[in-house]
């Protein structure tokens, strides 16, 4: 009866060695991590340009997440009204962008004044030649939303979140809001302030102002 050779064992007479299974997955593996190890790396150096602002990638994302425009005329009106110049930069950014734009109430511009109010800072200030079409030039929607911001602080002592609280509400509300808090000095906005659409304005200029001299203190000249 002739003996039955495994095969294996066969092989291993023939002088051929056995072949080991090939192991896959190995080549795979290493792979995924390194990919891993590269997004890590490009989302690392994402967030370190946003924190930072340094080089092409943090200038992008500021310029999409906190943009600037028009900053040698903010920079002039915020040293001829005497205001901090990230405070008009932080106002043309809530209330517009930086894009002229017209509001379904007839606010205009970069600082979206209002048909009435733009009349009223002309008379006050001398702009005899002013029309309402001058609100969609920067050089005059500054000019003039600057020299409202300033009477505004002005009316409330300075205090900057009364002031851009009634740059939102107007400041027959807000007289009657600074009032019942019993004056400037016990103002507290998220007290105070029974808009929720101006609570979260005032707090988002006041926010963007700390960002604006933060990012931009070379360009506003702060």
């Amino acid at each position: 009866m002739p003996t039955t050779t495994s095969p294996s064992r066969a092989r291993t007479r023939s002088g051929s060695a056995p072949r080991r299974p090939a192991r896959r997955g190995r080549p795979r593996g290493r792979r995924r991590r390194l990919v891993a190890l590269l997004v890590a790396a490009a989302l690392g150096g994402f967030a370190y340009a946003v924190a930072t602002g340094l080089g092409p990638l943090g200038e992008a994302v500021r310029e999409i997440t906190l943009p600037l425009r028009h900053e040698d005329i903010i920079r002039q009106q915020a040293a001829d009204k005497d205001i901090d110049s990230s405070l008009i930069a932080a106002v043309i950014y809530e209330e517009s962008r930086f894009r002229d734009q017209t509001s379904r109430v007839g606010a205009r511009g970069l600082m979206q004044i209002t048909p009435a109010t733009a009349d009223l800072i002309a008379r006050e200030s001398g702009g005899t030649a002013f029309t309402q079409a001058d609100l969609a030039t920067p050089q005059v929607n500054i000019a003039y939303g600057s020299y409202y911001l300033r009477y505004l602080l002005d009316r409330y002592g300075g205090d900057t979140e009364v002031a851009v609280a009634a740059y939102n509400a107007g400041p027959t509300r807000v007289d009657e809001w600074v009032g019942d808090a019993g004056g400037v000095d016990d103002f507290e906005g998220p007290e105070h302030i029974p808009y929720p659409e101006t609570r979260a304005y005032a707090a988002n200029v006041l926010e963007r102002e700390r960002e604006y001299r933060k990012n931009y203190a070379d360009e506003l000249g702060l």
